[in-house]
């Protein structure tokens, strides 16, 4: 099988999410989507997050009803700082010879040169470069020389050729936590069921 990975706070999921994750599935023939909410975000360990559990809810109230979609809380669950490394090494112990596949936006691409164990995370996974159409080019991105240098020009090729193409909506986690707390609509941008569930539980308020 073909598992595609997606980590990210996803605080709260959003229907941007959702789009990248089928546009992988599809474009990148993938059998099933594995999106894994972070404990802590090794970038982000100045801001807290939602509460791991409410976020594994949103997410499994969002994915709810594709079978192609599940939710992991391995991170949630080993707690502290979310390595990719350690995330997939744990993966890859539970899903033996199947193929695993690590979903990155632009930014994270970016920045894996300074990830904990790049090298071997690019052992343990091959990588789905998600470009959002009219705004990002993957090529450039993995021109750069740090990245360029731990991909190698096969690598780098590789994930040029392998890019996702998603469309560009324009839909932030943060921007939904800004408008929940300022009272105003968050309609569309999430799924009706996440929406409700933020405001049963009174999130971002």
């Amino acid at each position: 099988m073909r598992i595609g990975i997606f980590g990210g706070s996803f605080d709260p999921v959003h229907h941007g999410h959702l789009v990248v994750a089928e546009c992988c599935r599809e474009q990148a023939r993938l059998d099933r989507v594995v999106f894994v909410p972070t404990a802590i975000q090794p970038f982000k360990q100045d801001r807290p997050a939602t509460a791991g559990q409410h976020r594994a809810e949103m997410l499994g109230l969002a994915v709810g009803g594709n079978p192609a979609f599940e939710v992991s809380t391995l991170e949630l669950d080993r707690g502290g700082v979310s390595y990719t490394v350690e995330t997939l090494a744990a993966l890859r112990a539970m899903h033996g010879l199947d193929e695993l596949l690590l979903i990155l936006g632009p930014d994270a691409l970016a920045s894996l040169p300074d990830w904990r164990e790049p090298t071997r995370i690019l052992e343990l996974a091959r990588l789905i470069a998600v470009e959002r159409d009219g705004l990002d080019d993957v090529a450039a991105v993995v021109a750069a020389p740090r990245l360029a240098a731990l991909l190698g020009p096969e690598g780098a090729r590789r994930v040029v050729a392998d890019k996702v193409v998603v469309p560009a909506l324009g839909i932030r986690a943060s921007d939904l936590r800004a408008l929940v707390e300022a009272g105003k609509s968050i309609r569309y941008r999430t799924p009706r069921a996440v929406e409700r569930f933020i405001a049963t539980h009174r999130l971002y308020m």
